[in-house]
């Protein structure tokens, strides 16, 4: 992945936000993230969709799940960007999580 590229990526409040929660979460589902940014699931898996497609997220399916991760072969430097970004980001990343965080019947959890 070069520059240009993460950084289109990153350019829409969704996807931005999405990766930050991943990057912070280690891993997430549709349903998680549609919680955390109460939005719709195919908004969400359209989003998601891209970032797997420019190399940004890896995914694996478990049962009726598919999770997302930070694509293992990303550069050092490409977590630098985010954990600066999720640094800017602090307050709505924050609010994100809170509402991830009360949700109830978590996948990992319910399964």
């Amino acid at each position: 992945m070069n520059p240009s590229l993460l950084f289109k990526c990153l350019s829409d409040e969704t996807r931005l936000l999405s990766t930050l929660l991943i990057y912070t979460e280690n891993e997430l589902c549709v349903c998680e993230l549609m919680e955390a940014l109460d939005d719709s699931q195919p908004k969400i898996s359209r989003h998601l969709a891209q970032l797997r497609s420019c190399g940004l997220l890896a995914d694996r399916r478990d049962r009726q799940w598919v999770y997302y991760r930070l694509h293992p072969d990303l550069g050092s430097w490409v977590h630098e960007i985010l954990a600066t970004t999720a640094g800017a980001e602090k307050e709505r990343l924050s609010q994100a999580l809170d509402k991830l965080h009360v949700m109830q019947c978590r996948p990992q959890s319910c399964a």
